[in-house]
Protein backbone atom coordinates (compact mmCIF):
# COMPACT_ATOMS: atom_id res chain seq x y z
CA UNK A 1 0.00 0.00 0.00
CA UNK A 2 1.28 3.63 -0.90
CA UNK A 3 2.23 5.40 2.20
CA UNK A 4 0.43 9.22 2.46
CA UNK A 5 2.50 11.63 3.30
CA UNK A 6 0.33 15.00 4.32
CA UNK A 7 1.97 18.26 3.06
CA UNK A 8 0.96 20.74 6.15
CA UNK A 9 2.34 24.09 4.42
CA UNK A 10 -1.79 25.38 3.78
CA UNK A 11 -2.17 24.96 8.04
CA UNK A 12 0.77 27.41 8.15
CA UNK A 13 -0.41 30.01 5.21
CA UNK A 14 -3.19 30.57 7.13
CA UNK A 15 -2.16 30.80 10.90
CA UNK A 16 0.87 33.08 9.33
CA UNK A 17 -1.84 35.23 7.71
CA UNK A 18 -3.38 36.66 10.87
CA UNK A 19 -0.54 36.28 13.27
CA UNK A 20 -0.11 34.37 16.39
CA UNK A 21 -0.46 30.66 16.49
CA UNK A 22 -4.36 29.76 15.07
CA UNK A 23 -4.28 27.09 13.78
CA UNK A 24 -1.72 25.60 15.67
CA UNK A 25 0.50 23.83 13.08
CA UNK A 26 2.28 21.40 15.52
CA UNK A 27 -1.61 20.58 16.99
CA UNK A 28 -2.29 19.68 13.52
CA UNK A 29 0.85 17.57 12.24
CA UNK A 30 -0.05 15.66 15.59
CA UNK A 31 -3.62 15.20 14.55
CA UNK A 32 -2.88 14.43 10.99
CA UNK A 33 -0.90 11.00 12.23
CA UNK A 34 -3.61 10.82 14.57
CA UNK A 35 -6.12 10.14 12.07
CA UNK A 36 -3.87 8.26 9.60
CA UNK A 37 -1.13 10.19 7.82
CA UNK A 38 1.61 7.68 7.57
CA UNK A 39 3.95 10.60 7.29
CA UNK A 40 4.29 14.94 7.59
CA UNK A 41 5.85 16.68 4.69
CA UNK A 42 6.86 20.56 5.32
CA UNK A 43 8.78 22.80 2.73
CA UNK A 44 10.09 24.94 4.30
CA UNK A 45 11.20 28.29 1.81
CA UNK A 46 13.66 31.23 2.56
CA UNK A 47 11.14 33.80 3.36
CA UNK A 48 9.20 31.30 5.93
CA UNK A 49 5.70 32.72 4.48
CA UNK A 50 4.22 29.13 5.61
CA UNK A 51 6.72 26.87 7.47
CA UNK A 52 9.06 28.30 9.28
CA UNK A 53 12.49 26.98 10.15
CA UNK A 54 11.40 26.75 13.67
CA UNK A 55 8.30 24.95 12.87
CA UNK A 56 10.54 21.93 11.07
CA UNK A 57 12.43 21.86 14.21
CA UNK A 58 9.52 21.70 16.72
CA UNK A 59 7.40 19.25 14.41
CA UNK A 60 10.26 16.86 14.75
CA UNK A 61 10.51 15.43 18.12
CA UNK A 62 6.21 15.14 18.29
CA UNK A 63 5.98 12.61 15.17
CA UNK A 64 5.49 9.23 15.72
CA UNK A 65 6.02 8.67 11.78
CA UNK A 66 8.24 9.63 8.75
CA UNK A 67 9.46 13.50 8.74
CA UNK A 68 9.87 14.62 5.30
CA UNK A 69 11.44 18.26 4.60
CA UNK A 70 11.16 19.20 0.90
CA UNK A 71 13.27 22.18 -0.42
CA UNK A 72 15.98 23.95 -2.20
CA UNK A 73 18.90 22.48 -0.78
CA UNK A 74 20.52 26.16 -0.08
CA UNK A 75 23.14 26.79 2.63
CA UNK A 76 20.35 27.77 4.89
CA UNK A 77 18.20 24.73 4.07
CA UNK A 78 20.61 22.09 3.74
CA UNK A 79 21.98 23.63 7.58
CA UNK A 80 18.03 22.90 9.11
CA UNK A 81 18.01 19.11 7.94
CA UNK A 82 21.07 18.29 9.40
CA UNK A 83 20.03 19.81 12.65
CA UNK A 84 16.12 18.41 12.54
CA UNK A 85 17.64 15.03 11.07
CA UNK A 86 14.79 13.94 9.21
CA UNK A 87 13.96 10.68 7.93
CA UNK A 88 13.92 12.10 4.09
CA UNK A 89 14.92 14.90 2.63
CA UNK A 90 13.37 16.00 -0.81
CA UNK A 91 15.26 17.83 -3.11
CA UNK A 92 13.21 20.58 -4.84
CA UNK A 93 15.13 23.45 -7.63
CA UNK A 94 12.43 25.97 -6.45
CA UNK A 95 13.35 29.39 -7.09
CA UNK A 96 13.27 31.73 -3.93
CA UNK A 97 9.91 33.68 -5.21
CA UNK A 98 8.27 30.60 -6.84
CA UNK A 99 4.37 30.28 -5.29
CA UNK A 100 4.79 26.71 -5.30
CA UNK A 101 6.75 23.61 -7.12
CA UNK A 102 6.59 23.95 -10.56
CA UNK A 103 9.71 21.72 -12.16
CA UNK A 104 11.82 18.74 -11.52
CA UNK A 105 15.94 18.46 -11.55
CA UNK A 106 17.45 18.81 -14.39
CA UNK A 107 19.75 15.91 -13.64
CA UNK A 108 22.01 16.25 -16.31
CA UNK A 109 23.10 19.49 -15.78
CA UNK A 110 23.06 19.48 -12.24
CA UNK A 111 24.50 15.56 -11.31
CA UNK A 112 27.46 17.52 -9.63
CA UNK A 113 25.48 19.34 -7.39
CA UNK A 114 23.34 16.46 -6.82
CA UNK A 115 25.36 14.20 -6.06
CA UNK A 116 27.66 16.55 -4.00
CA UNK A 117 24.69 17.62 -1.62
CA UNK A 118 23.00 13.54 -1.87
CA UNK A 119 26.40 12.74 0.08
CA UNK A 120 26.14 15.50 3.13
CA UNK A 121 22.58 13.95 3.31
CA UNK A 122 23.74 10.38 3.73
CA UNK A 123 26.56 11.05 5.83
CA UNK A 124 23.80 11.95 8.73
CA UNK A 125 21.72 9.05 8.00
CA UNK A 126 19.19 10.79 5.72
CA UNK A 127 17.09 9.26 3.13
CA UNK A 128 17.16 11.42 -0.14
CA UNK A 129 14.33 12.05 -2.71
CA UNK A 130 14.99 13.96 -6.22
CA UNK A 131 11.80 15.77 -7.46
CA UNK A 132 11.91 15.11 -10.97
CA UNK A 133 9.60 15.73 -14.23
CA UNK A 134 8.73 12.22 -15.67
CA UNK A 135 11.81 12.01 -18.21
CA UNK A 136 13.66 8.62 -18.93
CA UNK A 137 16.57 10.15 -19.25
CA UNK A 138 16.62 12.28 -16.35
CA UNK A 139 15.62 9.57 -14.40
CA UNK A 140 18.34 7.10 -15.46
CA UNK A 141 20.97 10.31 -15.29
CA UNK A 142 19.43 10.72 -11.13
CA UNK A 143 20.62 7.35 -10.38
CA UNK A 144 24.55 8.47 -10.44
CA UNK A 145 23.73 10.89 -8.00
CA UNK A 146 23.53 8.23 -5.46
CA UNK A 147 19.74 8.83 -4.51
CA UNK A 148 17.48 6.79 -2.94
CA UNK A 149 14.26 8.11 -4.73
CA UNK A 150 12.96 10.46 -7.32
CA UNK A 151 9.59 12.13 -6.44
CA UNK A 152 7.80 12.76 -9.82
CA UNK A 153 6.31 16.19 -10.36
CA UNK A 154 2.50 15.28 -11.17
CA UNK A 155 1.29 18.74 -11.87
CA UNK A 156 0.66 17.77 -15.97
CA UNK A 157 -0.85 14.42 -14.61
CA UNK A 158 -3.17 16.43 -12.51
CA UNK A 159 -3.73 19.08 -15.52
CA UNK A 160 -4.73 16.67 -18.01
CA UNK A 161 -6.64 14.20 -15.62
CA UNK A 162 -10.31 14.89 -17.05
CA UNK A 163 -9.42 15.38 -20.37
CA UNK A 164 -7.27 11.74 -21.70
CA UNK A 165 -6.47 10.14 -18.08
CA UNK A 166 -4.87 7.58 -20.26
CA UNK A 167 -2.68 10.16 -22.14
CA UNK A 168 -2.15 11.90 -19.16
CA UNK A 169 -0.33 8.95 -17.16
CA UNK A 170 1.34 7.35 -19.86
CA UNK A 171 5.01 9.48 -19.23
CA UNK A 172 4.17 8.71 -15.38
CA UNK A 173 3.94 5.14 -16.26
CA UNK A 174 7.06 4.93 -18.51
CA UNK A 175 9.03 7.09 -15.84
CA UNK A 176 8.24 4.40 -13.36
CA UNK A 177 9.15 1.66 -14.94
CA UNK A 178 12.18 3.45 -15.85
CA UNK A 179 13.04 4.13 -11.87
CA UNK A 180 12.19 0.61 -10.75
CA UNK A 181 14.73 -0.94 -13.71
CA UNK A 182 17.36 1.45 -12.27
CA UNK A 183 16.79 0.34 -8.55
CA UNK A 184 15.57 3.68 -7.16
CA UNK A 185 12.39 4.26 -5.21
CA UNK A 186 9.36 6.05 -6.31
CA UNK A 187 7.64 9.00 -4.42
CA UNK A 188 4.48 11.22 -5.84
CA UNK A 189 2.92 14.37 -5.46
CA UNK A 190 1.70 17.74 -7.00
CA UNK A 191 -2.26 18.64 -7.74
CA UNK A 192 -2.83 14.89 -6.41
CA UNK A 193 -6.80 14.65 -4.98
CA UNK A 194 -9.78 12.58 -4.70
CA UNK A 195 -10.45 12.77 -8.03
CA UNK A 196 -7.38 11.75 -9.67
CA UNK A 197 -5.51 9.85 -6.57
CA UNK A 198 -6.69 6.27 -7.59
CA UNK A 199 -5.97 6.10 -10.96
CA UNK A 200 -2.64 7.16 -10.14
CA UNK A 201 -2.10 4.98 -7.70
CA UNK A 202 -3.76 1.92 -9.25
CA UNK A 203 -1.51 2.48 -12.52
CA UNK A 204 1.96 3.80 -11.39
CA UNK A 205 3.96 0.44 -10.48
CA UNK A 206 6.37 0.65 -7.53
CA UNK A 207 5.58 3.90 -6.12
CA UNK A 208 5.84 3.88 -2.53
CA UNK A 209 4.82 7.29 -1.36
CA UNK A 210 2.44 10.36 -2.46
CA UNK A 211 3.19 13.76 -0.61
CA UNK A 212 -0.46 15.72 -0.50
CA UNK A 213 -0.82 18.96 0.58
CA UNK A 214 -2.85 22.08 -0.75
CA UNK A 215 -6.12 19.59 -2.30
CA UNK A 216 -5.99 17.64 0.86
CA UNK A 217 -6.11 20.38 3.66
CA UNK A 218 -8.76 22.19 0.88
CA UNK A 219 -11.08 19.32 1.07
CA UNK A 220 -10.76 18.95 5.40
CA UNK A 221 -11.99 22.37 5.05
CA UNK A 222 -15.01 20.83 4.39
CA UNK A 223 -15.03 17.50 4.91
CA UNK A 224 -13.09 17.61 8.14
CA UNK A 225 -9.23 17.08 8.75
CA UNK A 226 -10.09 13.44 10.04
CA UNK A 227 -12.68 12.28 7.33
CA UNK A 228 -10.34 13.57 4.26
CA UNK A 229 -7.15 11.65 5.68
CA UNK A 230 -9.28 8.63 5.65
CA UNK A 231 -10.84 9.11 2.33
CA UNK A 232 -7.56 9.35 0.62
CA UNK A 233 -5.59 6.37 2.60
CA UNK A 234 -8.92 4.59 1.28
CA UNK A 235 -7.71 6.16 -2.67
CA UNK A 236 -4.27 4.27 -1.55
CA UNK A 237 -5.49 1.02 -0.97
Amino acid sequence: MTVLSVNINKIATIRNSRGGNMPNVLEAAVNCEKFGAQGITVHPRPDERHIRYQDARDIKPLLKTEFNIEGNPIESFTKLVLEVNPAQVTLVPDAPDAITSNAGWDTITNKKFLTEITKVFHANGIRVSIFIDPVEEMIKNAVDTGCDRVELYTEAYAANYLKNREQAIEPYVRAAETAVKCGLGLNAGHDLNLDNLKYFNDNIPGLMEVSIGHALISDALYMGLEATIKAYREQLK
